[in-house]
């Protein structure tokens, strides 16, 4: 059958966008590609099965994509119904032993299952893991310092973890296969503790683990921002420190550019903090000449 002239168009659109990106694609060829896909996100199928399919795109680009995911509003609804409260002291959650079993549930459970689902959905091979499997991510009480009365105090945030050891020898065997891992941030102890692991934090050590070529952190907003409100494309580490004493990165942002400063003295090549909201933003950031976001380097 003939094809209608609208369809000729896309094609030849198609193989035009294929030829520009094929420079980008074998640039990324066999690499790893860490990502963190945020809890609020989930909310919206849409973003979730375009996120899904654009991972599961980079798979078969012989590109190695590990989701590594939050899931903060979905607790906040589980302990709503349970009518268990819960505080925030810096951003993190204080967990004792129910609000720890909680989130395990929530995180390793019904938000896990939920990406995985996505990305079979999609054509992938989806596999959920938490930070609990092989040993995959070692934790310490991450314990908050404040100062109070004049002096320094620890803050006990309960069972939330800092990690401290990675073992990425499970994530590394999925490398070599067709399934794409997707972890949940549910840490252990060395006396085998469960621990509630910040999101971000949790995909920073990972890809540090792993040395990732690119650690993708999807958040609500188009990046770092200079004085003006001006998206900053590029940073060196030394550009994060100056504009944070500053006080130009402020807020929120302080704590994912400290996240991306340790995933790179860690041993990652690049971090790009970008919009998750954005359609098909991870294939934007690795495909085009533009990019998405804020890139950050250690020079």
């Amino acid at each position: 059958m003939e094809k209608s002239g609208s369809d000729w168009e896309t094609n030849v659109a198609t193989a035009k966008t294929l030829a520009e990106a094929l420079p980008y694609l074998q640039r990324y060829d066999g690499e790893t590609i860490v990502v963190k896909f945020g809890g609020n996100a989930m909310k919206d199928d849409d973003t979730l099965s375009n996120f899904a399919r654009d991972i599961v795109l980079m798979k078969q680009c012989n590109i190695h994509p590990i989701v590594v995911h939050g899931g903060g509003p979905m607790i906040n609804d589980m302990l709503e119904r349970l009518n268990i409260k819960s505080e925030f002291i810096d951003g993190k959650r204080v967990s004792d032993e129910r609000v720890v079993e909680i989130a395990e549930m929530v995180l390793s459970g019904r938000v896990n299952k939920r990406i995985v689902q996505a990305i079979n959905d999609e054509g992938g091979q989806g596999v959920g893991l938490s930070g609990k499997d092989a040993n995959l991510m070692i934790c310490e009480k991450d314990i908050r310092t404040d100062i109070r009365d004049g002096k320094e105090v620890g803050i006990d945030l309960g069972f939330v973890g800092k990690p401290v050891e990675i073992n990425p020898g499970i994530l590394e065997e999925f490398l070599h296969s067709d399934f794409i891992p997707v972890v949940a941030p549910i840490g252990m102890g060395r006396e085998g503790e469960t621990y509630n692991v910040n999101g971000d934090t949790a995909a920073g050590a990972i890809a540090a683990g792993l040395k990732a070529a690119r650690f993708l952190l999807l958040t609500d907003v188009a990046g770092v921002k200079d004085s003006d409100g001006n998206v900053l494309t590029h940073l060196t580490a030394d550009d994060v420190r100056t504009l944070t004493s500053t006080g130009v990165i402020s807020g929120g942002m302080i704590p994912k550019t400290q996240t991306a400063l340790a995933a790179i003295e860690g041993g990652v090549r690049a971090v790009v903090i970008l919009d998750g909201r954005t359609p098909h933003a991870t294939l934007l950031e690795l495909f085009t000449e533009h990019g998405a976001g804020t890139l950050i380097r250690g020079s």
